[in-house]
């Protein structure tokens, strides 16, 4: 069974010789989010460049200048004891110089600047809040900045120009530069959710030491769901006790006797606190998201006269769109006021955000009292209630001198009059907004929402629907064309988002964060004309090595190489590629590492049968990537993974899961059509096959689509029994054979279907028959057995 893994990352070439050297870098392009992520580029021919300072992201100006000044263990830094933001500045740039060097420098308020590090806060300085001057020359190093933030940002570009070689060691000599740098966009953040799966406190700093090192300043802190309330909330106690646990859905809900699983977690007040004040320290303002009047499955559990119904729900271990919202009365408006009362008491910054998205309507269409209220208030339709629902919280919220922001459907109904919308949806809403002169955080799902996964090879793990490869991420345009000049002020900037609903462990948000966080942050920072493709993957080969030091696990997607084998004659073309197109793909045949002297790739291969090749990427003779293996044997050229097989419909809903057992360690992820379990094997080699044979896992079908839209399985097929069904050329009409499914406790199930005799070279429609809300079977992996001699 196949496992989803994580990632590693190789050293890289000193950044003093970046600046000399004629570097290896492709020139191919990713696919966009709705390509067919197969179409890889293969890495092409060294350009001859001279790259851009080491630094991500990229500083809005730099100028060059002569000579250098050499960094040692011993060098100086210093700010002045009455300079108490240089100080700090100062001793954060020490802290990080020990990650990397293993010691930290001393931080002295006494000495001459000159050949010295110097942190200086200069009020005169033309520059914004969060800017700086940061001067390199052969008498030293001086960063200069307004204030805090500014001499912070300073300090990490420096931190980033020595550490970039990767190799550790002191002294480093910088060339002399003088950078002036200062953000695009006042709002440069990243939202996670907590609500799905909770993370440790250490793992939120960590994802807030790498936010600070990428000069983002919002950490939108998604806290309350269906499948889960994780703020404590000292006057509603149950919040915690009850909505902060669930079941898990399927063999995951049940211990080994069949006893329920009780999954989940809070923050306590002085937890939140404690995250609060650690990205106070790093000039990143915590903003916590508390959801109204939908997704309120969790809180409505706790205390079901909230609800609309009056009935309590189980905390959901579904994911989706649900029914459970908040009711429109007044004890349920004094229960929401008070528990704000706290959430502000805890998170001191201006904005409040509540949620207001998919706010299915279908309770309050059937509920009298709803209607009743509805019509007593004179509002026309359920979509006006919402709209005066959050208006009522946000009237609350701006007496208690705070602002609010919410998803873009609380567009729908009339926009509250003070309001910052986050457009989710792509760009419409926030377009709406602007020219209603709202404030805008631009967010579109489809370039910003980091819980897709990156490619769809089988070592991804699970997650959301198409790819969102490291490119798209990078050629983001946060200012819609269709704003005027006066209209695009209100852009005031853009965050990545990650959904955690398949993201279940603390190493996979690290996978799914970095490095699209990185280029995030560039296009967030970086003046709009400097940014560069080709530069940011060169200024990238530094930072996954500086990830790799400070133990994140990044993923290496973008550079990984792909091993594509196809039969010719009596042995196997292999091409090789990598998802951006960049630095030089080697490979070996004889079971060795691949390194930078070994064959270089150029052309598809023509290998014999069988055969065992290891590829990598390498720029200036590190490795880019963790090397890839695969053993090519006639069996693997009749065989395919799921991620290999297309599936049946256009306008399906393909998303990458993860089985639910065994209860501890790893399980197999498969790509699924949840609204129909069904694949396509293009031009399978069927000469000579006499069966197929299928591995197969049951996954829990956990999936909601609220209450109007529920899915629903095809009416011949509700009572039908689960069989895998195997069809050619088409998927409809009877199928050419078929074997039931026997489900049993084994995690994965394997089937032999046998085929009719002969059969050439077609497509084939591989799918399951039976009601899939019951159990949703998938393909693991598909293999064409030959007839026996």
């Amino acid at each position: 069974m196949r496992r989803a893994s994580g990632s590693n990352t190789g050293g890289f070439k000193t950044w003093a010789l970046l600046l000399l050297a004629t570097l290896a870098a492709g020139c191919g392009d990713a696919p966009g989010p709705q390509a067919a992520d197969a179409k890889q580029t293969p890495a092409v021919q060294p350009a001859t460049a001279v790259p851009a300072l080491p630094l991500i992201p990229m500083p809005a100006s730099t100028a060059r200048g002569e000579g250098g000044f050499p960094v040692r263990a011993d060098t100086p830094v210093i700010a002045a004891a009455n300079d108490p933001a240089a100080r700090q500045a100062a001793q954060q740039f020490a802290r990080l110089l020990e990650e990397s060097f293993g010691a930290a420098p001393r931080v002295s308020d006494a000495g001459d600047a000159g050949h010295a590090i110097a942190f200086i806060t200069d009020p005169q300085l033309k520059a914004s809040a969060e800017g700086y001057v940061l001067e390199v020359s052969s008498d030293g190093v001086r960063i200069r900045a307004r204030g805090a933030a500014g001499l912070f940002y300073g300090g990490v570009s420096l931190w980033q120009l020595l550490s970039a070689d990767g190799e550790n060691q002191l002294p480093v000599t910088l060339p002399a530069v003088r950078i002036d740098d200062a953000p695009r966009f006042a709002w440069r953040g990243f939202m996670l959710d907590s609500a799905r799966h909770l993370q440790s406190v250490g793992e939120i700093k960590r994802l807030l030491d790498q936010m600070a090192r990428h000069k983002l300043n919002v950490f939108h802190w998604h806290l309350t769901d269906d499948q889960g309330w994780r703020l404590e909330i000292k006057r509603y106690p149950k919040l915690t006790q009850v909505g902060a646990w669930r079941v898990p859905a399927g063999k995951a809900g049940r211990d080994s006797v069949g006893k329920p699983v009780r999954y989940g977690g809070f923050y306590t007040q002085a937890q939140a606190r404690e995250i609060v004040e650690y990205a106070r320290q790093l000039h990143i303002t915590v903003v916590p998201e508390i959801e109204l009047p939908g997704h309120a499955q969790a809180a409505i559990a706790s205390y079901p006269e909230l609800g609309v119904t009056g009935k309590a729900p189980p905390v959901s271990p579904d994911w989706g769109v649900h029914t459970w919202l908040f009711n429109v009365e007044d004890p349920t408006f004094t229960f929401l006021e008070n528990v704000l009362n706290e959430v502000m008491a805890v998170f001191p910054g201006q904005y409040i955000h509540i949620g207001g998205d998919e706010a299915d309507k279908y309770q309050w269409q059937h509920s009298p009292q709803v209607q009743a209220r509805r019509k007593a208030l004179g509002l026309a339709d359920d979509m006006q209630l919402q709209s005066w629902f959050i208006k009522r919280i946000e009237k609350f919220l701006v007496a208690h001198e705070r602002r609010l922001i919410g998803w873009d459907e609380i567009l729908e109904g009339g926009l509250p009059p003070e309001a910052t919308v986050m457009s989710w949806r792509g760009t419409k809403g926030a377009v709406e907004a602007a020219r209603q002169g709202h404030d805008v955080v631009l967010t579109p799902s489809d370039v910003t929402y980091l819980n897709r996964m990156q490619s769809e090879e089988v070592d991804e793990p699970p997650a959301h629907d198409y790819p969102t490869p490291l490119k798209a991420v990078y050629d983001f345009e946060p200012v819609p064309p269709e704003l005027d000049a006066e209209q695009a002020k209100h852009v005031m900037g853009t965050q990545a988002n990650l959904w955690t609903e398949h993201v279940r462990t603390e190493a996979r948000v690290e996978h799914m964060a970095f490095p699209r966080l990185s280029a995030l942050a560039e296009v967030a920072w970086s003046p709009k004309a400097s940014r560069d493709w080709n530069g940011f993957l060169q200024r990238l080969a530094p930072q996954m090595r500086r990830f790799a030091r400070a133990g994140i696990r990044a993923a290496d997607s973008a550079f990984a190489v792909r091993i594509d084998a196809q039969p010719q004659g009596d042995g196997a073309k292999v091409a090789l590629a990598n998802q951006a197109g960049f630095g030089e793909l080697r490979y070996t045949t004889d079971g060795t590492e691949p390194n930078a002297r070994s064959a270089r790739y150029a052309q598809p291969l023509q290998l014999k049968l069988p055969a065992t090749l290891a590829g990598n990427a390498f720029l200036d003779g590190k490795p880019l990537a963790r090397t890839r293996n695969q053993r090519i044997d006639a069996a693997l050229l009749r065989s395919r993974d799921a991620e290999q097989l297309a599936p049946c419909r256009k306008q399906g809903y393909v998303l990458r899961v993860e089985d639910d057992e065994p209860l501890q360690g790893e399980r197999a992820v498969v790509p699924v059509d949840i609204a129909g379990p069904c694949w396509l094997w293009k031009q399978a080699p069927l000469e000579g096959a006499a069966s197929l044979r299928a591995e197969i896992v049951d996954l829990p079908y956990n999936f909601q689509f609220g209450g109007e839209s529920a899915a629903a399985a095809p009416p011949n097929q509700a009572n039908a029994p689960a069989a895998l069904q195997v069809f050619g050329n088409t998927c409809e009409g009877r199928p050419l054979a078929s074997a039931k499914v026997a489900q049993t406790d084994a995690a994965t199930e394997q089937l032999e279907i046998a085929l009719p005799s002969p059969m050439a070279t077609r497509d084939l429609c591989l799918k399951f028959s039976g009601d899939y809300r019951h159990t949703l079977w998938a393909i693991d992996r598909v293999e064409l057995v030959p007839a026996a001699r």
